[in-house]
């Protein structure tokens, strides 16, 4: 189930405390988040966040096709290595 429009986009607040002092410095370092579950903004567009995904931080470069979706979505928390091969096949 989604969120309520009248309630509006939810983001932990020190997500938007981070990317104000980082677009006020002008730096172009990663900003390190945790927060998997915050909505990207209009307003993080062009910023780089560091997204945690359990084991390290994933880089991500905010674009505008991102906003409405959440950090989480795009750091992935599982490795697909694809299916083990068939081992009565390879006896043949």
């Amino acid at each position: 189930m989604t969120r309520s429009v009248w309630k509006g986009p939810f983001v932990d607040g020190y997500v938007i405390a981070k990317a104000d002092s980082a677009r006020d410095k002008k730096s172009n370092a990663p900003i390190k988040i945790w927060s998997r579950r915050s909505t990207i903004l209009p307003q993080f567009v062009g910023l780089t966040f560091a997204v945690h995904n359990g084991q390290k931080h994933i880089p991500v470069l905010v674009s505008e096709d991102m906003v409405g979706h959440k950090f989480g979505e795009f750091s992935p928390t599982r490795t697909y290595y694809g299916h083990s091969a068939d081992k009565k096949a390879k006896k043949r």
